[in-house]
């Protein structure tokens, strides 16, 4: 079986989750739409608040702050569109970063083309940009900022909770997308003084086609809807929610709660073996700061060898060069642009991101594998190498 090292494009459903799904959708209990007044309606309707609670136990929120969405893309525009548009009389100017993920990075295109205007925040050479950064950005126009907690490429994590502190000291909106995060990293949404967050269940292996986002109702109350038609999740998301997925990502949640303190230790003890056979390799760059990242992802370029001949060499393993939304897009990664990266060494780049499901033996087959792939290529096609 081939060794699979892109959970940071999707994990493996757990088998509690999948349990939890299949027996929702077999249940004669659980048919009827949630919505509705009568006696199965109301069942369905307290299993999917059950799943609700799950998510909020996981990021430190209220059950009544969670709203499910179709996964963090729908769940980042809501917050970043939403927000922008409802908050627009009392000011135009956004600020975010320009390593976010396209699902952000497109909302905010959206919204110049519509006017508003958008402060760019570019992260240093490691990654990394500061609360100080943020600060200087605001405007008294300012209505909303947007930051990832974990970059979804290098792994890099922001220090939310001094941005946020800063956004609501100046009575700014704070959104986070903390897709990789969820399971991996600390979230608390009170202690980031975060006003939107954004989760996708098939990140935390939990389900394709869910995910939520955080409303503040202290501080956000509301956005403005995307979608209209219907008064459920507020009138904020209009439509049927999907009974058997909630349920799966309240339990993918719940399983993700269970195990901050020992997934974590165990993913990045992998990692960093990993890391440890790969460095030693002339040439092999670590892409993001070397400390301030997640325990699940490992971006690296390889001088001297080509990314798309790296992965055909690699085809026995799981692997990808950056984000899977951009994974038919020939150009080269604009986050390790950022990072200073040439046009080569950015096309040069692997991604390896890893979870619970993996074992210190895949970690040595796919070290192999590219140690491998590597002298392959330099031989038949020989570049400079560092």
């Amino acid at each position: 079986m081939t060794p699979y090292f892109d959970h940071a494009a999707s994990t493996p459903v757990d088998p509690l989750v999948a349990r939890s799904i299949a027996a929702a959708l077999q249940d004669p209990g659980l048919q009827a739409n949630p919505a509705s007044v009568h006696r199965p309606g109301r069942m369905a309707a307290a299993r999917v608040e059950a799943a609700r609670a799950e998510v909020a136990t996981l990021i430190g929120a209220q059950v009544d702050e969670v709203v499910f969405t179709s996964g963090a893309t729908e769940a980042n525009n809501l917050a970043i569109i939403g927000a922008a548009q409802f908050r627009a009389g009392g000011g135009r100017h956004l600020v975010t970063c320009a390593t976010e993920h396209r699902s952000v990075v497109e909302p905010f295109r959206r919204l110049e083309a519509q006017g508003f205007k958008v402060t760019w925040l570019v992260p240093d050479d490691q990654g990394i940009f500061g609360p100080e950064q943020v600060a200087a950005a605001l405007r008294p126009d300012t209505t909303l900022v947007s930051v990832m907690q974990v970059n979804n490429e290098t792994g890099v994590v922001q220090d939310i909770a001094a941005i946020g502190a800063i956004c609501r000291a100046a009575g700014v909106l704070f959104h986070v997308d903390a897709v990789q995060a969820a399971g991996r990293e600390p979230i608390d949404v009170r202690k980031m003084s975060a006003d939107l967050l954004s989760l996708s269940a098939h990140k935390f292996h939990g389900p394709k086609g869910v995910g939520a986002l955080f409303l503040d109702r202290e501080h956000s109350r509301r956005v403005e809807p995307l979608l209209v038609g219907g008064a459920q999740e507020h009138a904020l998301r209009p439509g049927t929610v999907a009974t058997h997925q909630a349920i799966g990502m309240g339990v993918a949640a719940r399983l993700a709660t269970e195990r901050i303190g020992v997934d974590p230790d165990r993913i990045r003890a992998l990692r960093d073996a990993l890391w440890t056979r790969l460095q030693c390799v002339p040439g092999v760059l670590l892409n993001g700061h070397p400390q301030r990242r997640a325990c699940h992802i490992l971006n690296i370029s390889v001088v001297g060898a080509e990314g798309e001949s790296l992965l055909l060499a690699l085809r026995r393993v799981a692997i990808s060069r950056g984000s899977a939304c951009a994974s038919n897009d020939a150009e080269p990664s604009p986050v390790l642009h950022h990072l200073g990266r040439s046009d080569e060494l950015a096309r040069s780049s692997l991604r390896f991101s890893l979870a619970r499901t993996n074992t210190p033996a895949e970690v040595e087959f796919v070290a192999e594998e590219l140690h491998a792939a590597i002298r392959h290529l330099r031989r038949v096609a020989p570049a400079g190498v560092v």
